[in-house]
């Protein structure tokens, strides 16, 4: 074989090796055909990027707007976001040369003596200036690809930082959003609680009348007083957890409770949204969570071919153009350049390098497995988001009916005690039954909103690939 063809064979070889970056190990997991908890609504349109506006409230649109303006962990990841550009800006630079330009003078003037041959100066020329400048070029030929992949790392590191800040917006929205109807229903229950102490208080001025009269015992007096009693204690209760939502609200808008607006809309103005779910197979390209689990894994793999590439030679060239002079006018009239390569090659280093790589490899082991879980989570979120929303639209279906009966009974008990037909027992336990049930269904109401706002962010709340570039 002559000396030219083992050239190109030696060429062709490195460049194969070059290019022969690991791919990224595959899921394998198979998403199922279709969700278990979907129903006639899984074919609707699917989330779009502002999901909030489905619940028709223009106070947490703007409570939304707020957060995104305000919101310090947002602005924490918007910050990461901005260190990982500077380190994938830092890992692709060796992919080209490196240049330097320096400019020198120095003036060595001899102070006594005979001076040495170290020195430009002697007892017969005591003073020497110089002047030069010098222009430098240093590059390592990426042969095994190792350069490369580290900047590969760092971009899709770059992207696990950009999905992680679209996954912190979209919790701090979910959260805004929870936080809101949880305090609009706690006003609801509040509205509830307060029209049932009216309605206990107009039959404990029926009980002491009749206990005036004489018809009614001390006995159906105490009672009555003690379901006023409890339901006045009801209020401060009420109001205490109101309290505490909305200083969860203002934490997660990052301002202090004070200067939290009061919120108008009532509870029962707010929309139901009608959600589709669509095909779990969309959900890998919907969550900024998953694609996050799938960039780390991606740097991952990269990583192991940078650790791989460290244990072969590494060959640098570099280039000096310089020119320099014993006065200043005279700098550029000497000019010269140097050429400079070197090969290092790792000899010994007592299993470190191959420690290195054994390290990379199971940390991409490692990422593999939470890519996994990621995917087998957001599944899991979407089924149980599902399977509440319809859980919790039946039960209010029977919860409206449980509280327009026990209106009706209470009605009814209120009537026939004033007319003395019934005994204040009766009077009592529809009260107590009607007041159970409407706070119920407000629960109810609240629960099956919260699980539409499940719903949304297990969906990624219209999150698609590309979209936080």
């Amino acid at each position: 074989m002559t000396l030219p063809s083992r050239i190109s064979l030696l060429t062709l070889s490195l460049s194969l090796v070059a290019c022969s970056t690991p791919p990224t190990p595959s899921a394998a997991i198979d998403p199922p055909a279709a969700w278990q908890g979907a129903g006639a609504d899984s074919l609707q349109r699917l989330p779009d990027a502002q999901w909030w506006h489905a619940f028709a409230s223009p106070e947490l649109d703007g409570l939304i707007e707020q957060a995104r303006r305000n919101s310090h962990d947002l602005g924490a990841a918007a910050a990461r976001v901005r260190q990982a550009q500077a380190r994938a800006v830092i890992a692709g630079a060796p992919l080209l040369p490196e240049l330097k330009l320096g400019l020198d003078a120095s003036r060595q003037r001899l102070l006594h003596g005979e001076g040495y041959d170290q020195l430009d100066v002697s007892r017969d020329t005591p003073t020497s200036t110089s002047f030069d400048t010098r222009l430098s070029a240093s590059y390592e030929l990426d042969f095994w690809g190792g350069v490369r992949a580290a900047r590969d790392s760092a971009l899709r590191s770059l992207d696990a930082s950009r999905f992680d800040r679209q996954t912190v917006e979209l919790t701090l929205f979910s959260g805004v959003a929870d936080s809101y109807l949880r305090e609009r229903a706690l006003h609801e229950q509040l509205r509830i609680a307060r029209l049932n102490l009216r309605n206990a208080e107009d039959v404990l001025r029926l009980v002491e009348a009749r206990h005036a009269s004489g018809s009614a015992t001390r006995l159906e007096l105490a009672q009555q007083r003690s379901l006023v009693a409890a339901q006045q204690r009801q209020l401060p209760l009420l109001e205490q957890q109101r309290q505490d939502t909305r200083i969860t609200l203002a934490t997660l808008l990052g301002e202090p409770v004070q200067q939290l607006p009061a919120n108008h809309t009532a509870f029962a103005a707010l929309r139901w949204p009608q959600i589709g779910s669509g095909v779990p197979s969309e959900l890998l390209a919907r969550r900024p969570d998953i694609a996050a689990a799938e960039a780390r894994l991606a740097a991952a793999s990269a990583n192991v071919q940078v650790a791989r590439a460290a244990m072969l030679p590494k060959l640098t060239l570099g280039a000096d153009l310089g020119t320099g002079a014993r006065t200043l006018p005279d700098v550029f009239n000497s000019s010269y350049y140097t050429l400079t390569s070197g090969l290092v090659a790792p000899i010994f280093n007592n299993g470190r390098l191959r420690a290195a790589r054994d390290l990379a490899q199971a940390e991409q082991e490692e990422l593999l497995e939470s890519y996994r879980t990621s995917i087998i989570a957001g599944f899991a979120d979407v089924e149980k988001a599902l399977n509440a929303s319809q859980g919790l639209g039946r039960q209010r279906e029977w919860q409206d009916r449980e509280v327009e009966q026990s209106q009706i009974a209470f009605d009814l008990a209120q009537r026939r005690y004033g007319a003395g037909a019934e005994t204040l027992l009766t009077v009592l336990e529809s009260q107590r039954t009607l007041y159970k049930a409407q706070d119920q269904l407000a629960q109810l109401q609240l629960s099956q909103l919260q699980a539409s706002v499940a719903l949304y962010k297990a969906l990624g709340g219209g999150w698609t690939a590309g979209a936080s570039h």
